[in-house]
C-alpha cells in the first residue's frame, strides 16, 4: 500500500515554550497530519541532546530529552501553577530553539514539579523505576554524578565514581537521592506523556517513525556504565572513533568522535544489548529508522585523536549476524535501513539479505548519469525522500545546484517557476514507485535555506534549531498536501 509522511523534528513544532513538546503542539501536529492525509509521522532522536545541541550525540541511548516535557500537562497533573512557567524567557524568535535558554530556564520549572511530586510518591512512578531499571539507574546516577561535577565529562570524575564501583555508587546514591530520583522523574513524565501521544496518533491513523543511531556518544552513560561494550584502550579512551570519510558533504570527512563498538564482545551475548535497544524503541515506534546501516556492514574507524577523518580504515561490522539475533528474538522488526554515504557492494547485500527497505535521496539524483536515486530505478520496497535532516531544504537544493543538476532536474520532472522548484521536487518524489514516501515539512511549504535542520561537519549556525510557525501548520496547507497525497494515491 503505497503512503506518505512528514518528516518533522518534535523539537521543530510550535509552541508556547521555546521548543516543541509532547502536548498541545504534538497533538496539533498529528491532527494536521490526518487532514493532509498523511500516514507517517518521522522523527529525529527525542534522546536529549548533546554536543552541538544534536540529538545524535545524546547522553544516553534509551533516555527520552526532557525539554520535551509539556509545561502545560504538569500543570494539568497538579504538579506546576501557570505562573512558574508561563512568563520565562524561552528566546525571543519564536522560528528557532534558543538551547542555551532552554538549558537555564526548563530544569528550573521541572524542579518545581519535582519538588510537588515528590511528595508522594505513586505506586505507578516505583513500578516505572523497577521495569526500567536497567537502564534508568544508570542514567539518573549519571546525571546526578555529570551535576556534581559541573558538567564534566565523566573520564574526570573521582576515581570511584568514574569507575563505576559498587562503592562509590551506593554512596553516590545515599548522598545524593533526591537528586537521582529528580532524573527518574523526568523520564518518567516523559514516557507517560509520550504513550499518551502515541496512543492518541494510533486512534487518528497516524504511525510515529523514530530513529536510532548507530552510535553513542563519549561521553553517555552507556559509556561510564557498560565499557565493555565499546572498544577502549587501558585508560577507559576509545581507541577509535566513528565518522565518514570525505564525501560531498565535506572535503575533510565527518569525524563523528562516538566510541566504536567491541563487536567481536557483542557476538558473545548473541547481540542482547542490540537486541534490548531495538525491542525498548518499539515500544515508543511503529516503525524505525536505524541511522548509518552501512556501519554494520562496514564501518569507518579513525585513530582517536586525529583532527580531521582523513586517515580512517574501514573495519568489517557483524552484518547479518546482528539481524539474524534481532530476528530471533523479536521476529520481524519494521527497520528501515539509512543506507546513504559511500557504498560497497557488501553494503547492498546485507540490505538485500536483511530485506529492510533502504532510502532514496531526490537532492542525490541529478548529477551525471543514470543515478540510483532517479525515480524510475526506486525500487517499490523503499523509502523515497525530497531530502533528509542533513540536506538543506528542496528550495534551497535547487537555487544552488550546478547548472547542471538543475537542467536535468528541470528535464526530468517538468519543473517550472509557476510551479515552484520545490514543488515540483516534492512532485517527483511523491510519484516514485517507492511505497513510503517522507518529505520534510518545509520542502511542502517551500522554504528556503533558513529551514534547514542540520549541515553534517558544523557546529552552531542554526543546526537543529529551526521551528515552524503556528500559521504554517494551518488548513489551508493541509488541504494542499491531502490533495498531492490523493493524486499520487497515497493519502
Amino acid at each position: 500500500m503505497r503512503k506518505s509522511g512528514i518528516l518533522m523534528p518534535m523539537a521543530s513544532l510550535p509552541g508556547m515554550y521555546g521548543i516543541g513538546t509532547l502536548g498541545k503542539p504534538s497533538f496539533a501536529f498529528i491532527d494536521f497530519l490526518k487532514k493532509a492525509g498523511q500516514s507517517v509521522w518521522q522523527l529525529l532522536p527525542l534522546s536529549p541532546t548533546g554536543y552541538g545541541d544534536s540529538p545524535y550525540q545524546s547522553c544516553s541511548a534509551f533516555a527520552g530529552n526532557p525539554y520535551f516535557i509539556d509545561l502545560d500537562l504538569l500543570k494539568r497533573d497538579g504538579l506546576l501553577k501557570k505562573g512558574e512557567y508561563e512568563s520565562l524567557d524561552y528566546g525571543t524568535d519564536p522560528a528557532a530553539v534558543d538551547y542555551g535558554k532552554m538549558y537555564q530556564t526548563r530544569y528550573q520549572v521541572l524542579r518545581k514539579a519535582f519538588a510537588r511530586f515528590s511528595k508522594w510518591y505513586p505506586d505507578d512512578y516505583y513500578r516505572f523505576c523497577y521495569e526500567q531499571g536497567w537502564w534508568l539507574e544508570d542514567y539518573a546516577l549519571y546525571m546526578t554524578a555529570k551535576g556534581l561535577s559541573g558538567g564534566k565529562s565523566y573520564r574526570e570524575w573521582p576515581d570511584g565514581v568514574r569507575l563505576h564501583t559498587k562503592e562509590a555508587i551506593d554512596r553516590l546514591y545515599a548522598e545524593h537521592e533526591d537528586e537521582v530520583h529528580f532524573w527518574k522523574f523526568c523520564q518518567y513524565e516523559f514516557r507517560r506523556q509520550w504513550l499518551a501521544l502515541r496512543a492518541y496518533a494510533a486512534e487518528q491513523g497516524v504511525e510515529l517513525m523514530g530513529d536510532i543511531p548507530i552510535y553513542v556518544a563519549a561521553d553517555s552513560a552507556d559509556v561510564w556504565a557498560s565499557p565493555e561494550l565499546f572498544l577502549l584502550d587501558q585508560n577507559g579512551l576509545p581507541a577509535a572513533v566513528a565518522g565518514c570519510p570525505p564525501d560531498a558533504f565535506s572535503a575533510d570527512g565527518q569525524l563523528w568522535g562516538n566510541p566504536l563498538y567491541d563487536w567481536a564482545y557483542h557476538e558473545k551475548t548473541g547481540f542482547a544489548w542490540w537486541v534490548r535497544r531495538i525491542r525498548y524503541a518499539l515500544e515508543f515506534y511503529d516503525r524505525l529508522r536505524i541511522d548509518h546501516f552501512r556501519g554494520f556492514d562496514t564501518y569507518y574507524a579513525i585513530p582517536a585523536g586525529a583532527k580531521t577523518a582523513k586517515t580512517g580504515e574501514w573495519c568489517t561490522g557483524p552484518g547479518m549476524k546482528l539481524f539474524r539475533a534481532v530476528k530471533k528474538e523479536l521476529g520481524d522488526v519494521p527497520i528501515i535501513a539509512e543506507d546513504l554515504g559511500e557504498l560497497f557492494p557488501s553494503v547492498y547485500q546485507l540490505l538485500k539479505d536483511s530485506g529492510f527497505p533502504g532510502m532514496k535521496v531526490l537532492q542525490f539524483a541529478f548529477g551525471p548519469g543514470d543515478s540510483e536515486y532517479l525515480p524510475h530505478n526506486h525500487p517499490e520496497h523503499c523509502v523515497v525522500y525530497t531530502g533528509t535532516h542533513d540536506n538543506t531544504t528542496a528550495a534551497a537544493w535547487f537555487k544552488a545546484a550546478t547548472p547542471a543538476e538543475r537542467r536535468k532536474a528541470t528535464a526530468y520532472l517538468g519543473l517550472s517557476k509557476a510551479e515552484g522548484y520545490a514543488a515540483g521536487l516534492v512532485r517527483g518524489a511523491l510519484a516514485s514507485p517507492g511505497e513510503l514516501c517522507i518529505v520534510p515539512l518545509a520542502d511542502y511549504l517551500g522554504l528556503g535555506a533558513g529551514a534547514r535542520i542540520n549541515t553534517p561537519s558544523t557546529l552552531g549556525g542554526g543546526n537543529w534549531a529551526w521551528r515552524a510557525l503556528p500559521e504554517q501548520l494551518c488548513a489551508a496547507n493541509a488541504k494542499k498536501i491531502a490533495a498531492l497525497a490523493r493524486l499520487f494515491s497515497r493519502a
